[in-house]
């Protein structure tokens, strides 16, 4: 990862911003989730502040050896494990496993309303500020993750070098989105859920909507499975 901000560029307003917004965002309450699930699972959606001021969020490749996602772009993070007392510990105990990120360097701002999958797993996006970037020193899991990086978090808020897929689930349309993007050690593909998460956060954080149409998949949503059982 080479895009660190140097303390001598940028300023903290921006992140004191994104923290104050954050903040105050507040999430859709979802209740008797349990009946719906099978499994669940938390992903860190770490943001930290580039070389020239703008917002940073750490990605990583998974590696091409597991035996599901293999290869694709994804979060920090994974399945809920019985000691987990919630769904921020998941996320910073998976995040540490993964890439060697200490929780004690996060600051967790905000937890997201829960995705579900069309698996019927819920996913839990735990939103966290990097501060002191000098003191992470990446480290990935060479049995899970292949390459560690970093993309501007406004990115998924622009059409540009991205495209989408027209899907289908049950009679109900939505759109798969895909962005392309190049890093100092090598190009990414960040689709799908990766991509949907993002798109959200970065949506709170610019407080704004994507330039382009997203059409969420329903099934991500709790009030899909009530209507569908």
């Amino acid at each position: 990862m080479g895009s660190y901000k140097d303390p001598n560029h940028g300023s903290d307003d921006d992140v004191e911003n994104l923290v104050q917004r954050l903040r105050l965002y507040k999430p859709t309450p979802v209740s008797d989730e349990t009946e719906f699930y099978v499994k669940r699972a938390a992903v860190l959606v770490c943001i930290f502040q580039g070389n020239n001021g703008d917002l940073r969020v750490i990605l990583t490749k998974r590696s091409s050896s597991l035996s599901s996602h293999s290869g694709e772009v994804a979060l920090p993070g994974g399945k809920q494990e019985e000691t987990d007392i919630d769904d921020i510990q998941t996320a910073l105990r998976e995040a540490k496993e993964e890439i060697g990120l200490e929780p004690s360097l996060v600051h967790v701002v905000t937890v997201l309303e829960p995705v579900f999958t069309k698996h019927r797993m819920i996913v839990v996006p735990v939103v966290g500020i990097l501060s002191d970037t000098k003191a992470f020193d990446p480290c990935p899991c060479a049995d899970e993750v292949e390459a560690i990086f970093d993309a501007p978090l406004e990115m998924f808020l622009k059409d540009e070098n991205r495209w989408a897929e027209e899907k289908e689930w049950k009679g109900e349309k939505y759109l798969l989105h895909y962005f392309d993007y190049e890093a100092e050690n090598g190009k990414y593909l960040i689709w799908a859920f990766t991509a949907g998460v993002l798109i959200r956060v970065a949506s709170i954080v610019y407080q704004r909507p994507p330039a382009f149409l997203e059409l969420r998949p329903r099934f991500w949503d709790i009030g899909y499975y009530r209507r569908h059982p």
